[in-house]
């Protein structure tokens, strides 16, 4: 059987990178100052622009931001909600679980006076018996 070598083709490679809000914010950052840069302004306008472009980056980054910790808290807030829902729910299936266990106990061991006494009564009984038996003989 002859083996194939594929050193020749082509390949496509195909990489996923997640970025987060930091690239984002560094994006934003670098064509703010991009923009400022090329525009044809003097030193003082330019500067400016430079500090008008910081500070609304800064106030988006800070919105952002307190979008993020909103969102966190709120989902924070429902996971803490559920978390107690499902506890009381085990609690009182415990609860009912051990309602059920002291019922059993209970009724085994009214089973078991009931047995007692009925074996007592018929070894008096046949005791009894017994002794008539004995006392007709004698």
């Amino acid at each position: 059987m002859a083996r194939q070598e594929y050193d020749d083709e082509p390949r496509v490679i195909v990489e996923r990178q997640r970025y987060g809000v930091g690239a984002f914010l560094a994006g934003l950052a670098l064509g703010a100052g991009l923009a400022l840069l090329l525009a044809p302004q003097s030193g003082a306008e330019l500067r400016r622009s430079i500090r008008r472009g910081a500070r609304r980056a800064r106030e988006a980054a800070t919105e952002l931001a307190e979008d993020v910790r909103e969102t966190a808290e709120e989902v924070l807030d429902e996971t803490r909600e559920e978390i107690e829902e499902r506890l009381g729910r085990a609690r009182e299936a415990v609860r009912e679980k051990r309602r059920e266990l002291k019922r059993a106990v209970e009724a085994g061991r009214a089973a078991a006076r009931e047995a007692r006494q009925t074996l007592e009564r018929h070894l008096t009984e046949k005791r009894d018996q017994e002794e008539e038996g004995e006392a007709t003989t004698a």
